[in-house]
């Protein structure tokens, strides 16, 4: 009929709602996550001292590679998170309607629900999951995303495409359902209904950041492993073999290695997804 508007499914809006606070996240803060993974990968000095940090490696990429170097790998970051933080929100959102009938999620429940949502978004983007890493490490020279997804998967196969699943899964599905448990939890100890209602997005980007630096602390070791098994599949074939590497040549310390950058980037990263992605979820007329 002329003139009919046609309504959205909710679960389209809630996907729409996720990829574009997925976009404005990972545009901001794309440099933390390229310190990050050049940090854990940096090979030990000879003498056991010299230790580069965040703020040394930062001046190192912008003379040698520029300003925009910090941004080198934002095109397989944005070809992950901008469907991926759709399909979490849209899960989620799915998940929340079809489980729980009108009231919050239990701590548990929020875990379960984070935890599954991510996996899933997780799965669905690994391919580019591994590009994005590669990229960030400098030490491969692909023109474009779908070249080196086409190079991974002609050199490498399946395996390759999905290095590092398994410490990805655990390093996502956790950091995903902590944060949703802080995030509702810290949320419920607040007086909401006596807020500005201009005043809520900053508080909700204020539980966020308190939930983020909580999950990003408990999945670090995860993450560190994630990186190495992605940027060498030829090397690690079990996770395991990877823990072992780290441990030997950089101690305990080495699970930890780009903590400060990536505890940053993912807590300011799920604090800004989530704050937009609620307000826009409002506006739209829907309980996120």
């Amino acid at each position: 009929m002329p003139g009919r508007e046609v309504e959205m499914h909710p679960v389209l809006k809630a996907f729409i709602c996720g990829s574009i606070s997925g976009t404005c996240s990972t545009l901001l803060f794309q440099p933390l996550d390229l310190l990050k993974t050049r940090l854990q990968t940096l090979q030990p000095p000879a003498g056991g001292s010299g230790r580069v940090g965040m703020v040394t490696l930062l001046f190192r990429v912008v003379r040698t590679e520029s300003l925009l170097g910090l941004w080198k790998g934002v095109s397989p970051s944005f070809a992950r998170c901008i469907p991926g933080v759709g399909i979490y929100f849209s899960t989620l959102y799915t998940m929340k309607q079809n489980l729980l009938v009108d009231r919050s999620p239990t701590a548990l429940e929020s875990v379960f629900l984070g935890a599954t949502a991510r996996a899933i978004s997780g799965i669905c983007m690994l391919p580019v999951t591994v590009v994005k890493t590669r990229y960030e490490s400098g030490r491969f020279g692909y023109r474009s995303v779908y070249a080196a997804l086409k190079n991974i998967y002609q050199t490498e196969g399946a395996r390759g495409m999905f290095s590092g699943l398994t410490a990805t899964l655990l390093r996502d599905a956790p950091f995903s359902g902590i944060y949703l448990m802080f995030y509702t939890q810290t949320k419920k100890l607040t007086p909401q209904d006596q807020l500005d209602p201009v005043l809520m997005p900053l508080m909700n980007f204020g539980c966020g950041i308190f939930a983020g630096i909580l999950a990003s602390l408990t999945t670090q070791p995860a993450d560190v492993i994630k990186t190495h098994m992605q940027l060498s599949p030829e090397k690690y074939c079990r996770t395991s073999q990877a823990i072992a590497f780290i441990y030997k040549d950089f101690g305990l310390a080495g699970f930890f290695r780009g903590g400060v950058p990536r505890a940053l980037r993912r807590t300011l990263m799920a604090a800004m997804a989530w704050t937009v992605y609620e307000q826009m979820m409002e506006k739209m007329g829907l309980k996120s």
